[in-house]
């Protein structure tokens, strides 16, 4: 069974193709909540003929119902004409104290004053929020003379969804493996999973966090069209997106009304999502903002007037970055982009998780999904109903962490860490070593707001955290790094050297067996030392999705020198791309051997039968140009699962993926000239002295 038939027999009715929202949207100003829930009414099918009616439903729905701003009159004829109308629209309500009613507020309709039944507001307290929601409308007109108000509002139904039940949602998972749960949000958020790699699924995982979990504290920064602000705008009718330069005390917190205080959108929402989250010319901060965020964010509660206020909303900054990461690492730090005023070290160290959008490819046609996934509204009413979980204390099960970590450092990891397991082991089943990679995405993203606050403020510096953890089932020590700092030292992220008597059986090799980044003030070495440094010792070397900065050259440069006949067994040299590998390292071994006028070069590979002759073919073709530099190549159909390099200098490197350790990478990018430059899939590489 694929996995749009499972998505399909496990939610039928549930789901709906995540490319038909953009076929009906065009340029509508609308949320794609909105018009998925349109479409989860008539196209919550896999019948294509089903599927065609219904969007032509929802399509006629749109033309006859969704209010243009420029049409606004039309459709007041249409009212009075008929007498009533169903209309959709964004309602804002507030209360006239002097006439004691709620009045709302249609956003494109222009209907200001409009008298609203107080059930409708009690139902639906979002509607004082002063931000707006989303609702399917009945208005009616009243004919006659002498009449103060001549609209009257009928029904109300905001956009979303009535009610679900978590447990059956939760019960599903279990129909699925761990990747194909994850493809399955991916699709659900709205993104074509295949174009995705695993670290890329959990960075975009992790834009939901503040939708899972209550009060969360979430910062992602990174180039323009990488979809930071997606999930936040389109995804939840419980969250609100606001522009960063138009946030007050009083619109977040509370508005004072005479003697009354009104609650802002903190008392409103889930998710309060600052858009733009950057310096911008001729835009000031209002000073008490900063300090009421940032006693919210801290304690949950903030003073505004003479009451305290408690609120579980969510607050997530996403901004554009405005330099390189290494350009930022070594002349600034990474949040040299957000506005000045919140540049402070008690602001951001209250900063849960830190996701680096740089990782997020720029999104184009593709990225978008065309499968099956669930109705946003869904989703979104299951991540909220979630909230109430809470899964902090797993994390004692698995990990102990250094002491040395503050109390925030700990609850941010505990908060991402519960989160991640609700989004991705939504039952609560899940593996150690599932475990222990949520931890280290954990770690790593509250590691990446301690590493800049040393920057930022010295005072961290005066009690630094040891970003540690001992696994408490094996009691091994691992040591979290990010990638950036891996990346721009070129350090392997889980390297260790073993002596030459221990290589037989190696070892788990984990974080905390990583190496030490050199310092950037080490001493330069006489020649003799420098011969000294160079000798070669068995090691493990794991590289971690999206990892750059790594090349043929930097992995077995230096164990390639003094060999001559290099022994490959890949029985995945199939496609162009894994040919052209092949090539890179066989030129890799020209460069970096002393024996490069004579060397010899053995393929063990496997293919499908049907396509080894194609394959005898090139390989020939390969042959003969690499005899024309003096290298003998020969080629067998012969591997089974291993994959290695077996050199006869008495080294043997075991791959975990072969030669095929690059993502994807542009026709036109810098990748394409040079290995360095482009990203990694995750991969380790033992070598061993035979």
């Amino acid at each position: 069974m694929t996995l749009q038939q499972k998505i399909m027999s496990a939610f039928i009715g549930k789901v709906v193709r995540k490319d038909l929202a953009f076929q009906v949207k065009g340029g509508l100003p609308v949320p794609t909540y909105v018009l998925e829930y349109l479409l989860g009414q008539y196209c919550a099918t896999d019948d294509e003929e089903a599927i065609e009616q219904g969007l032509e439903k929802v399509k006629q729905v749109i033309q006859n119902n969704y209010v243009h701003r420029a049409e606004a009159e039309s459709v007041k004829g249409k009212i009075r004409e008929a007498g009533r109308y169903r209309v959709i629209d964004k309602i804002s309500v507030t209360l006239n104290e002097k006439a004691d009613q709620y009045e709302a507020e249609f956003a494109n309709l222009g209907l200001t004053h409009v008298p609203i039944g107080t059930q409708y507001v009690k139902a639906n307290p979002k509607l004082l929020s002063g931000n707006g929601v989303w609702c399917i409308v009945t208005i009616g007109y009243i004919q006659g003379e002498d009449i103060k108000m001549r609209w009257d509002i009928q029904t109300l139904k905001p956009i979303q969804i009535s009610n679900i039940d978590v447990q059956d949602y939760i019960a599903q998972r279990q129909q699925f493996t761990t990747e194909e749960w994850i493809d399955f949000m991916m699709h659900t958020v709205g993104l074509n999973p295949e174009l995705m790699n695993r670290r890329e699924k959990f960075i975009t995982l992790a834009r939901l966090l503040p939708h899972v979990e209550n009060n969360f504290n979430f910062v992602e920064l990174g180039p323009k069209g990488t979809g930071k602000s997606h999930v936040f705008q389109e995804l939840s009718p419980y969250g609100v997106l606001v522009s960063g330069g138009d946030v007050t005390s009083a619109r977040l917190f509370v508005k004072m009304s005479g003697n009354k205080e009104l609650l802002g959108l903190v008392g409103y929402w889930d998710v309060v999502a600052w858009d733009e989250f950057e310096q911008q010319k001729g835009r000031a901060v209002e000073p008490t903002l900063i300090d009421i965020m940032q006693n919210y964010l801290a304690n949950k509660s903030f003073n505004r007037g003479k009451a305290t206020h408690e609120a579980s909303a969510s607050m997530s900054f996403v901004g554009n970055t405005k330099h390189t990461v290494p350009y930022m690492l070594k002349n600034s730090h990474l949040f040299e982009s957000i506005p000045t005023p919140f540049v402070k070290g008690a602001f951001l160290d209250r900063i849960h998780l830190y996701n680096p959008g740089w990782e997020i490819k720029m999104l184009k046609k593709d990225s978008f999904s065309k499968g099956y996934g669930l109705i946003t509204d869904y989703i979104a009413a299951v991540l909220h109903a979630m909230r109430n979980t809470d899964l902090t204390g797993m994390l004692k099960d698995y990990a102990k962490f250094d002491g040395s970590l503050s109390e925030r450092d700990h609850l941010a990891i505990r908060k991402t860490f519960s989160g991640m397991v609700k989004l991705i082991y939504p039952d609560q089943k899940i593996t150690d070593e599932e475990a222990f990679e949520l931890i280290e995405f954990a770690a790593e993203c509250r590691k990446r707001v301690k590493d800049q606050l040393y920057v930022i403020d010295e005072t961290f510096t005066a009690e630094p955290a040891k970003f540690e953890y001992i696994n408490v089932k094996t009691g091994e020590k691992h040591k979290v790094l990010t990638l950036e700092q891996i990346e721009n030292e070129f350090v392997p992220a889980h390297e260790q050297t073993l002596p030459d008597d221990e290589t037989s059986e190696l070892p788990d090799t984990t974080v905390g067996k990583t190496a030490e980044p050199a310092s950037s003030k080490e001493e330069i070495k006489a020649p003799e030392e420098q011969v000294k440094q160079k000798k070669l010792a068995s090691k493990f070397v794991e590289i971690r999705a999206n990892q750059s900065n790594v090349s043929y050259k930097k992995l077995f440069g230096d164990y390639l020198e003094t060999a001559s006949h290099i022994v490959i067994t890949d029985p995945y040299i199939r496609a162009p791309f894994q040919i052209e590998n092949l090539v890179e390292f066989i030129q890799t071994v020209r460069e970096c051997s002393n024996n490069s006028e004579e060397l010899t070069i053995e393929l063990h590979t496997q293919n499908d039968e049907e396509k080894v002759p194609e394959m005898i073919d090139t390989f020939d073709e390969l042959k003969d140009e690499l005899a024309a530099v003096g290298i003998d190549f020969s080629y067998f159909f012969d591997a089974d699962h291993d994959r290695n390099i077996v050199l006869d200098n008495g080294w043997k490197i075991t791959l975990s993926r072969g030669l095929d350790i690059f993502e994807k990478f542009g026709r036109f990018s810098l990748g394409s000239v040079r290995q360095t430059n482009r990203r990694c899939r995750a991969f380790s590489a033992t070598f061993v002295q035979e």
